[in-house]
């Protein structure tokens, strides 16, 4: 055929290999939430009752009403508890929702929700049978568990979760809209990810060319048969990853997905490239979007260095034995002193001298600066362990507490290296904005070592842009963990 796009027939593309699932999965599982939730807030709060006869952090009860006279307190409790959580989207929740994030969201709900049944037992069984002395003691026992109990119980859910969706049996079948490196990137990151739940059907790009293949994904047809490709492969979700579309083509796209129960995604390239969230300002009555909001400032700096100096300082007291160990080890091993010092950029492009314990040999920038790579010569024997366990790091605690870094942060980099960088990488210098960081978003996403400059900005400028306490805690527990548990990437 001269010209025009090619003819790609649908059915004649072999459908993927896909398990069979089992009827009525999905829906099991969404009830199967709701059902656990019921049973742990009512484990709790009879959990709750016998810890305060028999493990009494308050007074002990005399003469307590019987478990069964608190059948209408219980109900409210887990009634309310419940209407909270689906007010607060907790029976909605994203697919990566992490478990830090879950876990806070739970801890914050279930006070709330106790709070409101603590106050309408009081208020709607006033004068009627199912008044009973509901006391604080008996509040705070059983608020307690329903927070452990209730999290167990989702942490349970989500494990299996996990297994169906690695033995891809509760998948959602999806196609990527679009080609090239954007769409590989997607597709890279869902085959990564299992856990996701998505099940990659292939591709549709704009001529349906099937050169256009990526590797572990197939072009299944073009845009103009979008519309019949969801139909034949019961697509559930799709992704629009066409950066350069036009404002036509794009609406033009979304209307032909729009099929059932088809889930719409758009991958907002531009809009992610300038890192900060999107927010909706009002200019007397005429609608703005902000895209670029520098989080910390103000009051919220004073707040972060709070965290900083309590974090230090806690760390060095605490952690001062281990350290006084790996300094001899140290001395014990190899010639030369314990700490070793670089200098790196850090706040609006000044340097400072940034400590770590020494991990490599003293010859071993003899022939210049360069990257750490796996099975690095240059490193000790003791070394490769405090590299590996992020353990080198440490020391850096005595930059948090003289102000020159932060827990949190954009890694700082050697000025030899930021030169290069900030040629090559637009926005690059914006991340010198804040304070260098121990840790920091990119870190605790996998972005270290030989990794990509340029995606590392990106998560750094996301952190400067939308930058909150919660958010420093989060990326400090993700750290600890991850360390503890030897998970942190390309740490060598």
């Amino acid at each position: 055929m001269a010209g025009g796009t090619p003819a790609v027939a649908v059915e004649a593309v072999a459908q993927p290999v896909i398990k069979d699932r089992i009827p009525g999965l999905k829906t099991a599982l969404n009830i199967s939430v709701y059902l656990v939730d019921i049973v742990m807030l009512l484990g709790a709060f009879v959990l709750g009752y016998y810890a305060r006869l028999y493990v009494p952090l308050f007074a002990i009860p005399v003469g307590a009403p019987a478990l069964s006279e608190y059948v209408g307190v219980i109900v409210m409790h887990i009634g309310s508890i419940m209407g909270v959580f689906y007010l607060s989207r907790l029976y909605h929740l994203p697919r990566a929702t992490s478990r830090i994030d879950l876990a806070r969201s739970i801890v914050t709900q279930v006070i709330v929700g106790s709070v409101f049944a603590f106050g309408f037992a009081e208020l709607l069984f006033e004068d009627t049978p199912l008044r009973v002395d509901y006391p604080q003691s008996l509040f705070f026992y059983v608020t307690i568990f329903s927070m452990v109990l209730t999290g167990t119980g989702r942490e349970g859910l989500r494990l299996l979760q996990s297994q169906l969706r690695r033995a891809r049996i509760d998948t959602d079948k999806l196609v990527i809209v679009g080609g090239g490196g954007v769409a590989y990137d997607i597709a890279l990151r869902i085959k990564q990810n299992p856990n996701l739940g998505y099940d990659i059907v292939g591709m549709v790009t704009r001529e349906g060319n099937h050169n256009d293949s990526l590797p572990g994904v197939k072009v299944i047809g073009a845009y103009n048969q979008l519309t019949d490709i969801i139909d034949t492969y019961q697509i559930e979700q799709v992704i629009i990853a066409v950066p350069d579309a036009k404002r036509i083509e794009l609406v033009e796209l979304i209307s032909r997905c729009q099929r059932g129960q088809v889930d719409v995604k758009i991958f907002p390239d531009m809009l992610a490239y300038m890192a900060g969230d999107l927010n909706l300002d009002d200019l007397g009555g005429t609608p703005l979007i902000t895209v670029r909001d520098i989080a910390l400032r103000g009051w919220k700096l004073s707040l972060k260095r709070g965290l900083d100096v309590v974090g230090s300082l806690a760390g060095l007291i605490f952690l001062s034995p281990v350290m006084l160990l790996t300094a001899l080890i140290i001395k014990l091993e190899s010639e030369g002193p314990v700490f070793y010092t670089q200098e790196r950029m850090g706040l609006d492009g000044k340097s400072f001298e940034m400590i770590k314990f020494r991990s490599m040999r003293t010859d071993a920038e003899t022939k210049g600066p360069g990257w750490t790579v796996p099975g690095d010569p240059r490193v000790t024997r003791f070394g490769h362990f405090l590299r590996s366990s992020n353990w080198d790091e440490i020391p850096q605690l005595i930059n948090v507490l003289a102000g020159e870094m932060s827990l949190v942060g954009p890694r700082p980099e050697r000025p030899v290296y930021v030169q290069q960088f900030r040629e090559n990488i637009p926005r690059y210098m914006e991340r010198h904005r804040e304070k260098s960081g121990m840790t920091g978003w990119a870190q605790v996403n996998g972005l270290r070592g030989d990794t990509s400059i340029a995606e590392r900005t990106t998560y750094d400028l996301w952190y400067v842009e939308n930058w909150s306490l919660w958010l420093d805690i989060k990326i400090i527990i993700r750290t600890v963990v991850m360390t503890v548990m030897r998970r942190s990437p390309n740490a060598y």
